[in-house]
């Protein structure tokens, strides 16, 4: 048997090397729950907005995504049919799921015939001597699975968020951390009510009831926000949000809530009035002027 593993990220990627696990490794370096991602069928299509949106939001260099990212993931359409088996090394977390999402997409539409693809349900925090253990439990996904993802990639990739929430209530088969990580996904739209996203309102609940060191806050959120598994990159984008709508504060690495963002907090004022949307994504989703709220009383989106 010959496998093809898919790594999200190089952060699993030396102890992957140490298990000594045979096979050849192409590793995915992005990030789609972060920024726009272009509805299409077309790669080259898909990677040209994807580049361009990273680096005049971002500041991620284009040619920088061609060499880390693109030209990484054309490995599997290069190579992938070769393969008899291709083995996606994701976590449960909102992070690895959409990429996840994405990589089954990538594989559908660029591999004719498709080799067996399987996952293996990756911890956080993964050892060394897991990883065949975990290559045993991999479970193969069924030509269902593999059109709930593809289908679920495209509705993530829609201008609205009703295709998706459909999928999130639909039976998950073998992609069992899929309908969690959907939901987190639609808790980050504004609330009906605040204007905040989930993640917002927990730094700003966090800081009224103190100051915090930055990194601390960071720290906190992933211990009780685990199925976002967002790194520094996407929590610090985040905070400089937040600072500049004026509703947190930051000094000497010591961050502290504003008195708008008590009044926020309070019921007093919307974050929306405050914070620019212009070129805020969600999936393919653009905040600006976006009718779509996060309604915690129906524990869905609402149109408004």
């Amino acid at each position: 048997m010959s496998y093809l593993h898919v790594l999200n990220g190089d952060a699993t990627l030396t102890l992957f090397r140490q298990s000594k696990l045979e096979g050849e490794v192409v590793v995915c370096r992005e990030m789609m729950s972060e920024g726009k991602v272009k509805y299409t069928k077309d790669a080259a299509v898909f990677f040209e907005s994807r580049a361009k949106h990273l680096e005049y939001h971002y500041g991620i260099d284009k040619q920088t995504y061609y060499t880390n990212v693109v030209q990484e993931l054309e490995k599997i359409k290069i190579s992938g049919s070769s393969y008899d088996e291709i083995i996606l090394w994701f976590e449960y977390d909102l992070f690895c799921q959409i990429n996840m999402l994405f990589v089954i997409h990538y594989l559908k539409n660029n591999l004719s015939p498709l080799p067996v693809i399987s996952v293996a349900d990756l911890p956080h925090h993964p050892d060394i001597a897991g990883f065949p253990t975990l290559m045993q439990q991999r479970v193969a996904l069924t030509d269902a699975d593999l059109q709930l993802a593809d289908d679920a990639w495209d509705a993530y990739c829609l201008h609205t968020p009703q295709a998706l929430e459909t999928i999130a209530q639909m039976p998950p088969g073998n992609l069992k951390h899929l309908p969690a990580a959907i939901q987190a996904h639609l808790h980050r739209f504004p609330d009906i009510n605040s204007g905040l996203s989930t993640i917002e309102l927990f730094f700003l609940q966090k800081l009224a009831l103190g100051n915090y060191r930055w990194y601390d806050l960071y720290i906190s959120f992933w211990d009780e926000q685990k199925i976002y598994g967002f790194g520094d990159f996407q929590l610090d984008i985040l905070k400089q949000r937040m600072i500049a709508a004026g509703v947190i504060e930051e000094d000497a690495q010591m961050l502290r809530i504003t008195s708008l963002g008590r009044e926020i907090l309070a019921g007093e004022e919307n974050y929306l009035v405050y914070t620019p949307l212009q070129h805020r994504w969600l999936g393919g989703v653009r905040l600006a002027n976006c009718p779509w709220r996060w309604n915690p009383a129906t524990q869905s989106t609402t149109s408004i």
